[in-house]
């Protein structure tokens, strides 16, 4: 099961999430995001969170930070616990994804 907070802190879409970002969940944060997230949108995911990220849930952040990227936007994420870290750097997306230690410094960075 995956919950998704969405709300706006002064122009920035902070989307926090709860659960597991799995194959059967990283379909409804991808339609999520889909749906309301602009392509010039400036994005923070919180996945304080979240426990287990699959290779389902890492492709959904990649096209994610693509669409960002192409339209303007930015994408940076926050609250990894270390079993989700440890999933991001093996897979080598901590080079290429933004991550922070928490939600204030994600919003910081992208106002």
């Amino acid at each position: 099961m995956l919950d998704i907070e969405d709300t706006d802190h002064a122009g920035v879409r902070l989307l926090q999430l709860s659960g597991r970002l799995d194959t059967n969940t990283s379909t409804v944060f991808d339609r999520h995001c889909s749906e309301r997230v602009g392509l010039d949108a400036r994005v923070a995911v919180d996945l304080d969170g979240v426990d287990y990220v699959s290779s389902a849930g890492l492709r959904v952040f990649l096209m994610l930070a693509k669409k960002l990227q192409k339209g303007g936007g930015a994408l940076v994420l926050c609250g990894l616990a270390p079993a989700v870290r440890e999933v991001f750097d093996i897979a080598g997306f901590s080079r290429i994804l933004t991550l922070v230690a928490d939600r204030d410094a994600a919003l910081a960075q992208l106002r």
